[in-house]
């Protein structure tokens, strides 16, 4: 059995109009504004994560250079000004609004009240008790879409390393309620090919194993941070989406026996990363106790 292969629709986070321009020139199909502060610092804290500092006017300013890519942008978890957030967002553009970090169906249900309809919603699978409740939440009219956030899910679970929820069958389990709701979705954030604690070539094999039609490009993608001269930002999108769409490709010519024995390498690798983490985080508890 060969899987037929289409494109991953990709985001990428930036707020930078120049660097949003050469992502769209190579075929990145969303510019992530971030505008969630609500929480996360403590959340994520001491964690080498991406926390954006974007702003309303970055919506402004991006949303009338873009011919084909879309404008995604991420709120703040629901709170007492998510009405106002929500309606300032649309009326600057938006073509799709996240909402991260929620934990109940009432508060899916206000989300999608607000929006109204005006522009495409997405959620994003973060908490433990949105999974809880994830049924419930498939039976509501006005979800679009959805995407399950390894880095806040897996810390919710109490969890070593954010890829024990694809090996775990935590992801899998998802993926298949998502589909028989026919709801379109995706998971966790992709590394340059050859790069990342497990490597991209093989998570991009469980996203086209599982059905999954999105995905984040991580910061090691492309870390534009880290990058001063904006010639060489064109020439790792360039080089990176290259490979990337080629490798995707391949994909047509795997078997199933091809993918299945690939989610088995997954499970052996998160195993090992999670022991090695373990080991470090045990010594450097001892040696610090020791001083």
């Amino acid at each position: 059995m060969n899987y037929k292969v289409k494109p991953l629709t990709v985001f990428y986070i930036t707020n930078r109009s120049e660097i949003a321009l050469i992502a769209e020139k190579y075929g990145v199909d969303r510019i992530w504004i971030d505008l969630e502060t609500l929480g996360k610092e403590n959340r994520q804290k001491g964690m080498n994560t991406v926390k954006s500092h974007h702003n309303m006017a970055d919506i402004a300013v991006i949303k009338p250079l873009l011919t084909k890519a879309e404008i995604l942008v991420r709120v703040n978890s629901w709170h007492e000004g998510s009405k106002g957030e929500i309606e300032t967002v649309i009326a600057l553009g938006a073509d799709i609004i996240m909402l991260p970090y929620w934990k109940t169906t009432e508060e899916v249900k206000r989300f999608i009240e607000a929006v109204d309809g005006r522009c495409r919603t997405t959620l994003l699978l973060e908490t433990k008790e949105a999974v809880d409740c994830i049924d419930e939440v498939l039976e509501m009219r006005g979800v679009d879409e959805i995407h399950i956030g390894l880095n806040d899910l897996h810390l919710s679970y109490g969890m070593t390393f954010m890829f024990e929820l694809l090996a775990n069958g935590t992801v899998e389990m998802l993926c298949n309620k998502f589909k028989k709701a026919s709801i379109p979705y995706g998971f966790g954030g992709i590394a340059k090919l050859g790069e990342g604690l497990l490597p991209a070539e093989r998570i991009i094999m469980e996203h086209y194993r599982l059905g999954s039609s999105r995905a984040i490009l991580s910061r090691t993608f492309c870390d534009n941070a880290k990058i001063e001269s904006i010639e060489e930002v064109d020439k790792i999108f360039k080089e990176n989406m290259k490979i990337f769409r080629e490798y995707e490709l391949s994909m047509a010519d795997v078997t199933q026996e091809e993918f299945v024995r690939n989610k088995a390498r997954v499970a052996k690798a998160v195993d090992e990363i999670v022991a090695t983490i373990k080991y470090k985080r045990n010594n450097e508890s001892y040696s610090n106790k020791n001083v």
